[in-house]
């Protein structure tokens, strides 16, 4: 309780700190003069960034607003923000939107990575316990963090600001960067992190030798990045730039050492058992932030559940999205889907991915991660792992890029990787379509509520370039959110998205 209490302070120190960046003075970030002396500041340093991170991703719902929400394919029955976002209404006068046009949350994760880049080495002179192998793989995974917030920014906004050395005490205005300046700064900074990762934790490494502090395996696994995570980020940063070219060179890494790592495919049964997949962390949650109950991170707010559940699953009498029968039915277009199907009339032939189906309101409980597996509807404390790739993710990803690339059979190959652990033939042609139509298809089905696809609808019409409107809105730059209103007013250097002006 005393660890989880001092990473809690630190994050608590860091946010407070970065309130005001990129605007004006403002207070120091994890400066006590008494907090680079010894090992355990380093790890609290540390899982403060990933606490920040995890922050950053689930205020306000913000990554299934900004991934699902926003393609318009949910129907939203009462809540006004949703509906505003869905109807792409971005600039809309409401709390909700407004946090989520604020980028903040996010420079607080940069600075506390920058900060503790900078102040880690100090602990090597003060703490004999910690060596520089100690140094090496806690330095590189502040650098994917921070390189993965830039990421996620650039997916939101666009052009953002660059900031990679700590401000302890002032913060610089500065004006947005070019996006793809920053991401080749991203990729680079993933490539010069990866040959300090591991694999896997607490396992004799080379890379780290002997338990990570102190502790097994059990405690790592699925909670901190490692390298296969720092692949999985680059190949979903290539893929946004539409380099398929390295899409195909960081997955094959992937894909041929995940079982080194611990990582499997998933069973239907269990990615959508109330103890399964997305349940407490894993090795197999490639790279995540977990809900441990036992670790009392159980919460109200900042998982999927809350939009997605209602009765019968939770005492709720709708949910805040749902997906019409009419979507189910057009998605889930093929008998025995183990995921989802339905009998010729019309009754589902299992309840995994949806509840009351033929109901008013039919309930997407594919994540369902109620305390620690409860299945009892009076409780609403969820504890689901925002999981950002897993590896069923990064399968499709490289059937997309051998499929661009011209590679089908490779494609096709894993495409029907996913049909089968599913319980769908192989794929063909005459009957699933174009091969990359059919990849996004089952992206959409196997990722559905994992806060993917509307970053997936930006690349499938990139790649196919036939929507003429959507194709405009890519160029407008209607595809970003627009910047908050307090932030430009802070910032003279900040510009609007020209959209949304």
């Amino acid at each position: 309780m005393k660890k989880i209490f001092y990473v809690l302070m630190v994050v608590c120190i860091s946010l407070s700190s970065c309130e005001k960046m990129l605007s004006v003075d403002s207070t120091r970030v994890v400066s006590d003069e008494n907090m680079w002396e010894k090992m355990e500041d380093t790890r609290a340093g540390l899982l403060g960034i990933y606490a920040l991170t995890k922050s950053a991703l689930v205020d306000h719902n913000a990554y299934w607003l900004y991934g699902e929400v926003r393609t318009g394919e949910y129907s939203v029955p009462v809540r006004r923000d949703l509906m505003a976002i869905s109807q792409q209404d971005l600039n809309a006068n409401n709390e909700t939107l407004e946090a989520l046009r604020n980028w903040r949350r996010w420079y607080a994760v940069i600075n506390s990575a920058n900060v503790f880049i900078s102040r880690a080495p100090e602990v090597l002179e003060m703490d004999d316990r910690y060596k520089q192998a100690n140094l090496n793989v806690d330095i590189a995974q502040a650098r994917l963090l921070r390189a993965f917030a830039y990421f996620y920014m650039i997916r939101v906004w666009g052009d953002v600001p660059l900031i990679t050395s700590s401000s302890e005490n002032n913060f610089v205005n500065k004006p947005r960067e070019n996006q793809e300046k920053i991401l080749a700064w991203v990729e680079q900074e993933l490539i010069d992190a990866i040959p300090a990762l591991p694999l896997r934790y607490s396992v004799d490494e080379p890379e780290q030798l002997g338990n990570y502090y102190n502790e097994a395996q059990s405690r790592w696994d699925g909670a901190i990045a490692t390298k296969i995570a720092a692949y999985a980020i680059l190949a979903h940063v290539s893929a946004w730039q539409g380099n398929y070219p390295n899409v195909a060179s960081y997955t094959a890494f992937i894909m041929d050492n995940y079982e080194k790592a611990n990582i499997n495919y998933t069973a239907t049964s269990s990615l959508t058992s109330p103890s399964g997949f997305f349940f407490d962390k894993h090795s197999s949650q490639m790279f995540a932030f977990p809900g441990v109950w036992a670790h009392l991170e159980g919460a109200f707010t900042g998982n999927i559940e809350e939009l997605t559940l209602a009765t019968p699953v939770i005492n709720k009498t709708m949910p805040d999205i749902y997906l019409t029968k009419e979507t189910i039915v057009n998605v889930f277009n093929e008998a025995k889907d183990e995921r989802f199907s339905i009998d010729t009339l019309g009754k589902p032939l299992n309840e995994d991915y949806f509840r009351n189906f033929n109901g008013r309101y039919p309930i997407l409980s594919k994540i369902k991660c109620i305390q620690g597996g409860n299945t009892d509807p009076t409780f609403q404390i969820f504890t689901s792992a925002l999981v950002f790739t897993r590896l069923e993710d990064i399968t499709l990803l490289r059937a997309e890029a051998l499929a661009v690339l011209g590679e089908q059979n490779g494609g096709i190959d894993l495409l029907n990787r996913i049909r089968e652990n599913r319980g769908l033939p192989n794929y063909s042609e005459a009957m699933n379509g174009d091969l990359l139509d059919a990849i996004f298809l089952e992206r959409q089905r196997e990722l559905m509520g994992e806060g993917h696809r509307w970053y997936d609808i930006v690349r499938y019409n990139k790649i196919k370039n036939n929507d003429p409107d959507f194709i405009q809105l890519i160029q407008d730059g209607g595809i970003y959110w627009p910047i908050s209103e307090s932030v430009l007013q802070q910032n003279p250097l900040i510009e609007q998205n020209n959209y949304w002006n």
